[in-house]
């Protein structure tokens, strides 16, 4: 390196002339590189969390809406399977009176017509009973929890707790109702109140549903 004023020689890296003792302007240093721009933080890789051991619980599928049957869905299932029992009966009855039907037609003896009609007419009436009671208590005992005409109107007898009920209490519900009914003198009143109380207490129950213990749902 040289000296800008005398020409002389200088050293590398010192501050004056050997020679004249003028200042050596200092070597051009190396600018600094700019730092690299920084490089956003990048997120994390995103790691799978292991499955939790918990174990995940569907929501329950909604249970239907129910409540009380009243009178009047109860008088209409009454009456379907009033009709569905009255197709075997009629046949049954064809059947207990096709042999003697042409000679009580032409005998006008009342003793005749005594011990040859009234037996068979009261062992068709014990046929017509155990089948019903048979029907209703067996029907209303079993998975459906009901007869045809209340399966046909959304309807379905339980216990108190809405449980499905055994034989021997849809037997007591079948008794109570229809058994106390043909008593004579106290079944239409024993009718009545029961129809009374099937219309306006709270849980829609007849007499022979408070005696049993039932009740009868519709599904809405």
């Amino acid at each position: 390196m040289f000296c800008s004023k005398c020409g002389s020689t200088v050293a590398e890296g010192a501050a004056f002339c050997t020679s004249c003792g003028a200042p050596v302007p200092a070597a051009a240093q190396p600018l600094p590189s700019s730092p690299a721009p920084a490089t956003p933080p990048t997120a994390p890789s995103a790691t799978p969390l292991s499955a939790s051991p918990a174990s995940v619980y569907a929501s329950p599928p909604p249970q239907p809406t129910v409540g009380y049957a009243g009178f009047w869905l109860r008088f209409v299932a009454v009456l379907i399977d009033s009709l569905i029992l009255a197709v075997p009966l009629v046949i049954l009855f064809f059947v207990v009176f096709a042999d003697v039907m042409p000679e009580l037609s032409h005998n006008e003896d009342p003793f005749t017509f005594l011990f040859t009609f009234v037996p068979r007419f009261l062992v068709l009436v014990l046929i017509y009973f155990v089948g019903s009671w048979l029907y209703w208590a067996g029907m209303e005992s079993s998975a459906w929890q009901g007869t045809l005409g209340k399966k046909a109107l959304g309807l379905y007898v339980t216990d108190l707790n809405g449980a499905r009920v055994n034989f021997a209490r849809a037997c007591a519900r079948f008794w109570t109702g229809r058994g106390l009914g043909i008593v004579p003198y106290l079944g239409g009143l024993y009718f009545i109140i029961s129809c009374i109380c099937a219309g306006f207490t709270a849980r829609k129950q007849a007499l022979h549903d408070m005696i049993a213990g039932c009740l009868v749902l519709r599904r809405l």
